[in-house]
């Protein structure tokens, strides 16, 4: 799969800060570049050891609608970069990218554990990296980053708007009965209806959409099969 070079990932944290300002405005948020019909969805996930600085990266790509595996790809490698909120894709990122330029079949759309654009700059992990790969990206977080939003309802599909005052970022989406919500943002190349959807479309009775639980998975077991 062939990646952009947007910038040199050797950067300070200003210099950080000041990149995502300037790419923030290069996102497309609209479901004019997503193939009709859908065939491919990837999946993407990172884990690490607590204080490690070895990451291990898992790329997945799986059919749609069915969530047969079609092709995995992983990568490890130590990052530098320190952990600092609001500048994870910088940690995250280059190892990433690095196990998608394995990825032979490019995916019609990739989901990511991380953020969209709900983020304190409106550029996080799913859209940072959709830049690089130039194709539609959802984020599918666990856990809030930034935001407000309403007590999202209790069966499966109900959501609510994440909002920063007047603006919609995100969506607080129910994907299980009884099981906390998950945050899902655009990413880029993709519009907040069609996120949602996609993701819910892509859960099988799990919290986490199919890709993304799958690569979680993946991830581990490569990173407690290897040794730091």
């Amino acid at each position: 799969m062939k990646i952009k070079n947007l910038h040199n990932w050797d950067v300070t944290a200003r210099e950080a800060v000041s990149l995502q300002q300037k790419l923030r405005g290069h996102l497309i948020l609209s479901n004019m570049h997503i193939p009709q019909p859908i065939r491919t969805v990837a999946g993407a996930d990172i884990s690490y050891a607590r204080g490690s600085d070895l990451f291990f990266a898992v790329v997945l790509v799986l059919t749609y609608p069915e969530m047969e595996l079609i092709e995995e790809a992983s990568f490890s490698e130590r990052v530098t970069f320190p952990y600092i909120p609001g500048l994870l894709s910088f940690r995250e990122g280059p190892p990433l990218l690095r196990a998608f330029e394995k990825i032979k079949h490019v995916p019609d759309v990739v989901i990511f554990d991380g953020q969209g654009i709900s983020h304190p700059r409106g550029i996080g992990l799913a859209s940072h990296i959709g830049l690089f790969l130039d194709i539609p990206t959802i984020g599918c977080a666990k856990k809030r980053l930034v935001g407000e939003h309403e007590e999202v309802g209790a069966h499966v599909g109900a959501f609510t708007h994440l909002r920063i005052g007047s603006e919609t970022i995100g969506a607080v989406v129910r994907t299980k009965t009884h099981v906390r919500p998950v945050y899902i943002s655009p990413g880029h190349k993709i519009n907040l209806e069609k996120a949602i959807s996609l993701a819910l479309s892509c859960c099988l009775g799990y919290r986490l959409p199919d890709p993304v639980r799958k690569a979680h998975l993946a991830v581990n077991r490569l990173r407690m099969e290897c040794k730091d």
